[in-house]
């Protein structure tokens, strides 16, 4: 199993870059970073020196959308990195949620989002694609190569994700909710014509190393608030009671009422208030290193190749050194 680290893009920069090299230095070999243009410092510009500053990490977004850049902006973005620091670079994308919102405008729909896939890797690595009807190619890229990985939670996002991306995204831990996800977008995959076990499956959710499980729950709570804004849109689209999407997924956000963005991926969110302890307990890793070995196993026998720690809270430096010291060795030993 592979490790990735998550972090949002606050200045100074300094700190995010320290950060992943103290994450490489504990055997991570990803190193992710939210994508919000009005909420946080532009990534694209901190992944540079990231990748300067380290040997092996794996720089990305997570997640990116077809909407923030025009494709051919994101596409040559990517491949001058990876010209830079030799193909060292991941796109993680999806629809959008808080890139998008907070700027006044809607996700990007699935239809778009998967010719974005298409054109974006397309462009990254060299070959022609059609942009908004107009066919181009990027002449100065050689030996290119972008993995795209995509978010998703409902069907048809899976169904996509499963037919058309490199890897798939999960921002949750949940075993059960797990099983799921990753058999519909294999099932997508083979029904594609594409070989199911070569899509990537990345978890991400937060991990806190510590005894304290009440504090660990609320330095993590804003987490299940953040995944209720995705739960909403697919209770919108499905209806609660549909059967399309689990009701162990849905069920919790009944009390949700609004989300301010202000506060978007920050322990101590107000708008969080209505997630429940189980739902943290379920969606995160929490508790003493062992406890996080035991669902990593879990989550590996899944087919989960890479678990991405969310680290918005305060024990990051702990946690990573946690992770170095005693759960990585442990699954990938």
């Amino acid at each position: 199993m592979d490790f990735g680290l998550v972090l949002q893009t606050d200045p100074p920069a300094s700190a995010v870059v320290e950060l992943m090299r103290r994450a490489e230095r504990n055997g991570f070999g990803y190193g992710w970073t939210f994508d919000s243009a009005v909420l946080w410092q532009e990534p694209f510009v901190i992944y540079s020196q990231i990748l300067a500053r380290t040997e092996r990490l794996i720089v990305g977004p997570m997640v990116t959308n077809p909407g923030t850049r025009t494709w051919e902006v994101t596409a040559s973005t990517f491949a001058t990195l990876n010209e830079m620091y030799g193909n060292r670079t991941v796109c993680g994308i999806g629809r959008g949620d808080s890139a998008l919102r907070v700027a006044g405008r809607k996700p990007n729909t699935l239809a778009r989002l998967g010719e974005a896939i298409d054109a974006i890797r397309d462009l990254a690595e060299g070959r022609e694609a059609v942009v908004d009807g107009s066919p181009m190619r990027i002449p100065w890229i050689e030996d290119g190569r972008l993995p795209v990985w995509m978010a998703a939670y409902g069907p048809k996002a899976l169904a996509l994700a499963g037919q058309k991306a490199d890897g798939f995204i999960l921002q949750l831990a949940d075993p059960f909710l797990t099983e799921w996800m990753v058999k519909a977008v294999r099932t997508a995959a083979a029904e594609a014509g594409r070989d199911p076990d070569a899509v990537t499956v990345c978890v991400a959710a937060p991990a806190y190393i510590g005894d304290d499980l009440a504090h660990a729950r609320e330095q993590c709570r804003w987490f299940g608030g953040m995944v209720g804004n995705h739960v909403a849109d697919l209770v919108s689209r499905y209806g609660e009671h549909s059967g399309a999407v689990p009701e162990s997924l849905t069920a919790y956000i009944k009390e949700r009422h609004g989300y301010d963005y202000a506060h978007h991926g920050r322990s101590g969110n107000p708008d969080t208030a209505f997630v429940p302890d189980e739902i943290v307990d379920r969606f995160c890793l929490l508790g003493p290193a062992e406890a996080h070995i035991e669902k990593l196993e879990r989550l590996r026998a899944l087919g989960v190749d890479q678990f991405a720690v969310y680290a918005m809270h305060d024990a990051k430096e702990r946690t990573l050194d946690a992770y170095g010291e005693r759960v990585i060795p442990a699954l990938t030993g």
